[in-house]
């Protein structure tokens, strides 16, 4: 494998975000959007799609597909994002302006990974 040193930082970003779902839940339950089901189960298969998708990102046959999925996972993260915006409780003790400021941070993750498509 010849990808660049910054695509295996963005495999280990993913792997990590992920595997903090199983070590820290409680943090990713409590800003789980009411309006959304079942919330253990939600915390759990997003951090299995953030692992498996970092994994991925690590071999040429799967790393597109790694790709595309990153940006449809950040689009569906944007919900918990607008979400903690919509009150103190929903916030999480997380200053507001760190949690404006991540609007435009999974814009800018989902560029970073659709550049990866060149490779």
């Amino acid at each position: 494998m010849s990808f660049p040193w910054h695509l295996y930082t963005m495999a280990a970003l993913y792997i990590f975000a992920g595997l903090m779902h199983f070590i820290k839940p409680k943090v990713y339950l409590r800003i789980m959007p009411r309006y959304l089901p079942n919330h253990r189960a939600l915390v759990l298969w997003s951090g299995i799609a953030e692992v498996f998708l970092g994994a991925a990102l690590l071999f040429r046959p799967t790393k597109n597909f790694a790709i595309y999925g990153i940006i449809a996972m950040l689009l569906i993260f944007l919900l918990v994002h607008v979400y903690m915006l919509t009150g103190e409780k929903q916030a999480a003790g997380v200053p507001r302006w760190i949690l404006v400021l991540r609007i435009p941070l999974q814009f800018a993750l989902m560029f970073w990974a659709f550049s990866y498509l060149k490779y």
